[in-house]
């Protein structure tokens, strides 16, 4: 009996890992589709062939077009790390104690989120004018972002490192407006900034809006630590 347990097992090994790379590819070839011809034009019947399944396999895999589009967002937004972007970025600023470098890491994750995230929302704006899936996408995504943002608006808040004059509820519109893939496409996609230079700048938008002038006094080690952004550690 054990070797047939046995094959049993590698039988089901196996189809779970031909269905997840089904599902990748299913999910790569929505993700061209629909940025290159839209969210209306483009059919399931296509996706399918590009990845190369049937499309039964699609809508067992993500239900229908608003299911595919959902699973490219969450998959942007999770990042390009196997460790998903708001895990890394919690483990960050419970270990952090600097101000100034728990904001430039926030820039940091946004910028490795931007590149892949920022175009699935653009296109889920545009799709929610005539769409009310998307319309609700949007409006789950734009609602999980702000929630995100007064998530960290309290974190600086509670260790005392918000400026005087900014509190809780301003520091999470700062962040929230800052993060709205709308900046990253004025910049980066229209005015073709580096991605380096966005992350800076965003780095040094945040830290101007929500945090003190830094000390002058900080050591020399801790301005080579900052490098990156330096400036903002001017009075």
């Amino acid at each position: 009996m054990t070797p047939v347990k046995a094959s049993r097992n590698y039988d089901s090994s196996r189809r779970r890992v031909q269905a997840q790379q089904n599902r990748d590819a299913i999910l790569e070839a929505a993700r061209g589709l629909f940025l290159a011809d839209g969210y209306a034009a483009t059919k399931i019947s296509t996706i399918a062939a590009q990845a190369g399944v049937s499309v039964e396999t699609v809508y067992k895999a993500f239900g229908n077009k608003p299911g595919l589009v959902q699973a490219i967002a969450d998959a942007a937004l999770a990042g390009p790390d196997l460790v998903p972007t708001v895990r890394r970025s919690d483990e960050m600023g419970a270990q952090e104690t600097d101000p100034y470098a728990i904001v430039r890491r926030w820039a940091k994750f946004a910028s490795e989120v931007f590149p892949r995230f920022a175009p699935v929302v653009l296109l889920i704006r545009a799709a929610a004018a005539s769409s009310p899936e998307m319309t609700a996408l949007l409006t789950r995504l734009d609602t999980e972002r702000r929630d995100r943002m007064d998530h960290q608006a309290r974190l600086l808040h509670d260790r005392g490192y918000l400026r005087p004059d900014v509190d809780v509820a301003q520091a999470g519109d700062v962040m929230w407006a800052y993060t709205d893939p709308a900046l990253y496409e004025l910049l980066v996609l229209r005015q073709t900034w580096p991605l380096e230079r966005f992350r800076d700048f965003l780095a040094t938008a945040l830290t101007a809006a929500l945090l003190p002038p830094a000390d002058p006094a900080q050591t020399e080690a801790g301005q080579r630590a900052h490098a990156p952004v330096g400036h903002l550690h001017k009075p």
